[in-house]
């Protein structure tokens, strides 16, 4: 059977930028350009050229290879002839191949917003794409505020459609803009305005105010709608948009959609979704989301001992995909609820080799569990875990040893005479017997700490000399001022490579300083320090 085509069009660099925190430099959105056009969406959506020197600047050329290049903006004022409106010649200059207006649909909005008649707005919808269209130019228009509109006055709606369709639009985006609207009124809209709208011109653009975009999106192509748009891990402005990195893996590994419908998608592009993911917040410089569908280091991830035994035997007792489908890994977790199989198992993707009925493993699910009764968790900490483990086995050399260490914080006079805080740190290690002293100041006590203990380590100086610490996380739990302190630090080569360790104690410098070195030691063995 034939299958239908759908086409994912992706907006992160321009509704993707209306994240709170969010500021795309003109690099990011070259990268990010580049990541969706290898993996293969059929339209990439640049910005909005002339509203800021930036957009403006990236729309100077082309900037993806498969996929058509989007510019956006709004349709002519109205009492203005197209040729004359300004913001559309700035979209006629930019180097795009898609132009895609936005209009307002619901009435409401169209007074309110725009202060025009109606007629007026329909005027300026199809003047707009009829002009953009005649000079060689795709169009979509993007139907601002559909939903909401269609309910309040739904002949009003369907008029702004069909302008559309009538001047030439290539696609018309139903677009739930306040990300209020339910899947089941989505689907039923949709399946009514497809019978005006054919399904091959009909889109779908949902905000995920109530945590549904993605949902909307699928209930939107039940009902006839052959075009989606979303973002790289849901980014937009408010809750965010449809998160493509969850609707593409859905699309093309569930049987009601992978059996029905196409994307420009390979399989072996799939597989690179969870680097694509990771890779973005890399760029916007935040840890990824653990717990995201299909890329999160915990979507494949088993905890409690019943159901690490059971995925032991067969993956597809407690998952729905096969993790390297979409280029993640499977992950037994070892906690307080292990059992002797998430053990195993954890070792065995460590690449340690031990026997199930060999004595150490109970002897390091005790240590575990007894570690965490104190406060370390090792979900988050697969580095300090393989330590554990692997001396357990009388596997990690000790490379040096910490005799001392300090740490004091100074408020003194910068260059301009402001006070400023500042942190000084001295550590005492031995290695091979020669005994190293360090010290360094950092902008506070655990940064200092870390550089002066990386700053010397003699003959083990060349293994460490690129590692750099990515992310500090912080912990405190059972209450009051002795309360206990966990530590979270994560470590990386500058390469691709990244570890994490933990560290406990009440004393948030003594926490860090366990994580900070746990870190050392891991790079050593993994380096093959010796």
């Amino acid at each position: 059977m034939m299958r239908e085509r759908l086409t994912l069009f992706d907006t992160t660099l321009r509704d993707g930028a209306q994240t709170t925190g969010v500021d795309f430099s003109l690099d990011d959105k070259r990268n990010i350009a580049r990541l969706l056009d290898e993996l293969g969406v059929d339209y990439v959506e640049g910005g909005y050229p002339g509203a800021n020197p930036l957009d403006t600047e990236f729309f100077s050329k082309k900037r993806t290879q498969s996929a058509r290049f989007a510019a956006f903006g709004m349709t002519k004022k109205a009492g203005r002839s197209a040729e004359n409106d300004p913001g559309i010649a700035g979209l006629m200059a930019a180097k795009a191949d898609t132009i895609v207006f936005v209009a307002k649909t619901w009435d409401y909005h169209v007074h309110v917003a725009l202060g025009c008649t109606l007629d007026e707005n329909l005027e300026s919808i199809s003047d707009s794409i009829s002009y953009v269209c005649k000079n060689g130019r795709e169009v979509i228009l993007d139907c601002e505020h559909f939903f909401d509109g269609y309910k309040a006055n739904p002949d009003y709606a369907l008029q702004c459609a069909r302008a559309a369709l009538a001047a030439g639009a290539r696609w018309i985006v139903l677009c739930d803009t306040n990300g209020g609207t339910l899947p089941h009124e989505v689907e039923h809209i949709v399946r009514e305005v497809a019978q005006h709208i054919p399904g091959d011109r009909l889109g779908i653009h949902a905000h995920n105010d109530t945590e549904n975009a993605v949902a909307n999106s699928l209930a939107a192509v039940r009902a006839g709608a052959r075009h989606i748009q979303g973002t790289l891990n849901g980014l937009g402005e408010r809750c965010g948009n449809a998160n493509l990195i969850s609707l593409i893996p859905t699309l093309l590994l569930k049987a009601e959609y992978a059996g029905r419908f196409e994307t420009g998608i390979a399989p072996d592009r799939l597989a690179g979704i969870t680097k694509i993911s990771h890779t973005l917040d890399e760029l916007l410089n935040r840890p990824p989301d653990r717990h995201a569908p299909y890329v999160g280091a915990s979507a494949f991830a088993t905890k409690a001992g019943i159901h690490a035994s059971a995925v032991v035997k067969d993956p597809r007792t407690y998952e729905h995909v096969t993790p390297e489908s979409v280029g993640n890994t499977r992950r037994v977790l070892v906690s307080d609820q292990a059992g002797k199989s998430n053990i195993l198992a954890e070792l065995d993707r460590l690449g340690v080799r031990i026997q199930k009925d060999d004595p150490r493993v109970g002897r390091i699910l005790d240590e575990i569990k007894e570690k965490e009764a104190l406060g370390y968790a090792y979900e988050g900490a697969d580095a300090s875990f393989e330590l554990l483990a692997r001396r357990a086995l009388g596997e990690v050399p000790d490379y040096f040893d910490v005799r001392r260490f300090s740490v004091s914080v100074h408020h003194r006079p910068d260059a301009s005479g402001r006070l400023v805080s500042m942190s000084e740190a001295i550590v005492k290690v031995s290695v091979d017997g020669e005994v190293m002293i360090s010290a360094a100041e950092g902008n506070g006590p655990v940064n200092a700490l870390d550089l002066a203990l990386r700053k010397d380590l003699g003959k083990y100086q060349k293994f460490i000399a690129n590692m750099e610490l990515l992310d500090y996380r912080v912990r405190v739990f059972q209450g009051g001022t002795d309360a206990v302190t966990r530590v979270l630090i994560e470590f990386g080569d500058g390469v691709e490579d990244s570890w994490s360790t933990v560290g406990v104690s009440a004393n948030i410098i003594d926490a860090s300083f366990q994580a900070l070195t746990d870190a050392i030691v891991y790079r050593l063995y993994k380096a093959g320090a010796r």
